[in-house]
Protein backbone atom coordinates (compact mmCIF):
# COMPACT_ATOMS: atom_id res chain seq x y z
CA UNK A 1 0.00 0.00 0.00
CA UNK A 2 1.07 3.34 -0.78
CA UNK A 3 1.85 6.13 2.37
CA UNK A 4 -0.24 7.64 1.12
CA UNK A 5 -3.72 6.32 2.27
CA UNK A 6 -3.74 3.95 6.16
CA UNK A 7 -5.76 1.28 6.98
CA UNK A 8 -7.79 2.37 9.80
CA UNK A 9 -10.24 -0.38 9.89
CA UNK A 10 -10.37 -4.54 9.37
CA UNK A 11 -13.64 -6.25 10.21
CA UNK A 12 -17.05 -7.78 8.55
CA UNK A 13 -18.95 -6.11 6.00
CA UNK A 14 -21.90 -4.98 7.29
CA UNK A 15 -20.50 -3.19 9.71
CA UNK A 16 -17.78 -1.63 7.51
CA UNK A 17 -20.45 -0.40 5.27
CA UNK A 18 -21.81 1.44 7.82
CA UNK A 19 -18.20 2.97 9.19
CA UNK A 20 -17.55 3.90 5.65
CA UNK A 21 -20.44 6.03 5.11
CA UNK A 22 -20.44 7.15 9.02
CA UNK A 23 -16.38 8.71 7.55
CA UNK A 24 -18.32 10.17 4.51
CA UNK A 25 -20.97 12.00 6.35
CA UNK A 26 -18.33 13.57 8.60
CA UNK A 27 -16.14 14.94 5.56
CA UNK A 28 -13.51 12.13 5.66
CA UNK A 29 -13.39 10.38 2.37
CA UNK A 30 -12.77 6.51 2.60
CA UNK A 31 -11.86 3.57 0.23
CA UNK A 32 -14.12 0.25 1.17
CA UNK A 33 -11.89 -3.16 0.09
CA UNK A 34 -13.97 -5.62 0.08
CA UNK A 35 -11.04 -8.54 -0.11
CA UNK A 36 -13.79 -11.75 0.61
CA UNK A 37 -16.28 -10.86 -2.56
CA UNK A 38 -12.98 -9.86 -4.79
CA UNK A 39 -11.59 -13.24 -4.05
CA UNK A 40 -14.53 -15.25 -4.57
CA UNK A 41 -15.04 -13.57 -7.50
CA UNK A 42 -12.25 -14.76 -8.85
CA UNK A 43 -12.42 -18.00 -7.62
CA UNK A 44 -10.92 -18.58 -4.07
CA UNK A 45 -11.77 -17.58 -1.26
CA UNK A 46 -9.15 -15.05 0.77
CA UNK A 47 -10.07 -14.44 4.24
CA UNK A 48 -13.19 -14.90 7.06
CA UNK A 49 -16.10 -12.75 6.92
CA UNK A 50 -15.28 -11.61 10.26
CA UNK A 51 -12.34 -9.63 8.89
CA UNK A 52 -13.35 -9.43 5.28
CA UNK A 53 -12.98 -5.69 4.47
CA UNK A 54 -10.39 -3.17 5.22
CA UNK A 55 -11.06 0.38 5.03
CA UNK A 56 -8.45 3.33 4.47
CA UNK A 57 -8.43 6.61 4.77
CA UNK A 58 -5.77 9.27 3.05
CA UNK A 59 -2.50 9.64 5.56
CA UNK A 60 -3.96 13.32 6.32
CA UNK A 61 -6.87 12.09 7.60
CA UNK A 62 -5.76 8.91 9.62
CA UNK A 63 -4.99 10.69 13.12
CA UNK A 64 -9.39 12.37 12.86
CA UNK A 65 -10.59 8.85 11.32
CA UNK A 66 -8.99 6.44 13.59
CA UNK A 67 -10.21 8.46 16.74
CA UNK A 68 -13.67 8.81 15.32
CA UNK A 69 -13.95 5.03 14.35
CA UNK A 70 -12.39 4.24 17.76
CA UNK A 71 -14.57 6.54 19.93
CA UNK A 72 -18.05 5.17 17.79
CA UNK A 73 -16.97 1.40 18.77
CA UNK A 74 -16.18 2.32 22.16
CA UNK A 75 -19.94 3.91 22.62
CA UNK A 76 -21.38 1.16 20.80
CA UNK A 77 -19.54 -1.56 22.99
CA UNK A 78 -21.00 -0.03 25.74
CA UNK A 79 -24.44 -0.18 25.13
CA UNK A 80 -24.15 -3.45 24.83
Amino acid sequence: MSDDIKLVYTGSRAEGLFLVELLKENGIGAIYKDRLTSSLTAGWADGAPEDAVQIYVEAVNYEKAKTFLDEYLKSRNNKA
